[in-house]
């Protein structure tokens, strides 16, 4: 059965912002929440259609690839998930950042060790053929001492007398049951009262390490890559958080990059433009030729087809834009000018009549007519 479109599930404009997104989400979920419905099949089928509506609209790069691709750009995310570009929110995640605005909290982590960015500049053509690469950043790993433990060697770590080891505790607010994180283990279960000397209780000594990222093809600056399990270490060893490689691309000296598409600016002489020509142009799979008709005039665009970008989650490769401008001779010899004046002289004696600059005669007659225009 083919899907509902999300913001009409949602009731907002594709143009919706975050704020209004989640609003309209929370006012469904209080609505349907099956907390609130029991036995209520319609009730609890409709919650879950808006759920999997705000996982994909809060995201901003699911929310980039269904409004491009539809359903299709995010089928198999939804729901879960993780990967290239994606933090993989489940439903959960979404319950506890809606609902832990109403309630003063979240759910918990247990000790689970905080996401972490690295921002990896790359040039243009390793954008778009792609390329591993090897990045140092500062990590920790887990200390020899205590065996991550976070206590001094020959003491235990003790069970949280508040959450009694579960990291978390619940909250009864009216017909919802809200779980939080442990205020006095911070989600960690234990307690450590005798802190090793050597990590101070951390569980973990910091140091730097080498990491292998495979930068996929097709990449564009605002993409990530999520590296599973090498962010901060969890809290006295509860599960290391996520790395993620933020891309950003560097100014390229000839292209510009607008999604799929290239463009480059290609000079031509005076000559070229009036005569046409042949000239040879960068891509990036190498030079190719390009021809330009007699009469060009300067800001005119060529598309070279298949010479752009394949994105990174498919499709076809865009275009290369050649946007011509007509180059005016500079450093010209006496004898040059002279002869500049006769050609000019010519154009202005043409017995037919032509009009040599059409954009030159529809501007001033555009002048003329806006000055008439003005008389009173």
């Amino acid at each position: 059965m083919a899907k509902r479109d999300y913001y009409e599930i949602l009731g907002v404009s594709q143009g919706a912002d975050d704020k209004e997104i989640k609003k309209a989400y929370r006012k469904l979920a209080m609505k349907y929440h099956p907390d609130r419905n029991p036995d209520d099949e319609d009730a609890e089928a409709r919650f879950k259609e808006a759920s999997e509506a705000y996982e994909v609209l809060s995201d901003p790069e699911k929310k980039a690839a269904y409004d491009q691709f539809g359903h299709a750009g995010v089928d198999g995310s939804a729901g879960g998930g993780g990967g290239f570009g994606g933090g993989g929110a489940s439903f959960s995640d979404i319950f506890g950042d809606v609902f832990g605005d109403i309630f003063g909290g979240g759910r918990g982590r247990s000790g689970r060790g905080a996401d972490l960015r690295y921002t990896l500049e790359l040039d243009l053509e390793d954008a778009v053929r792609g390329k591993n690469v090897k990045i140092e950043i500062p990590s920790a790993s887990e200390c020899q001492s205590c065996d991550g433990s976070g206590a001094e060697p020959g003491t235990r770590p003790e069970t949280c007398g508040t959450c009694r080891g579960m990291g978390q505790v619940r909250m009864q607010q009216g017909f919802f049951s809200v779980q939080q994180t442990c205020p006095n283990c911070r989600g960690a279960g234990q307690i450590v009262k005798n802190p090793c000397k050597a990590c101070r209780g951390e569980g973990f000594v910091e140091e730097e390490k080498t990491l292998s990222v495979k930068v996929p093809p097709g990449v564009d600056t605002g993409d990530r890559i999520r590296l599973s399990g090498e962010g901060e270490p969890g809290m006295h060893g509860a599960a290391p958080g996520d790395l993620y490689v933020q891309i950003a691309v560097k100014e390229h000296p000839i292209f510009d990059r607008d999604g799929r598409n290239l463009h480059c600016d290609v000079p031509i002489s005076i000559t070229d433009a009036a005569l046409g020509g042949e000239l040879e142009v960068p891509t990036l799979d190498g030079r190719v030729k390009l021809k330009i008709p007699a009469e060009t005039q300067s800001g005119k665009l060529f598309r070279l087809r298949g010479k752009g970008v394949t994105p990174v989650r498919g499709g076809s490769p865009g275009d290369l834009l050649c946007r011509v401008m007509v180059e005016t001779p500079v450093n010209l010899t006496k004898k040059q000018k002279e002869l500049l004046r006769e050609f000019d002289e010519t154009l202005q004696e043409d017995s037919d009549g032509k009009q040599h600059g059409p954009r030159k005669s529809s501007w001033f007659e555009g002048v003329k007519n806006f000055f008439e225009d003005m008389k009173f």
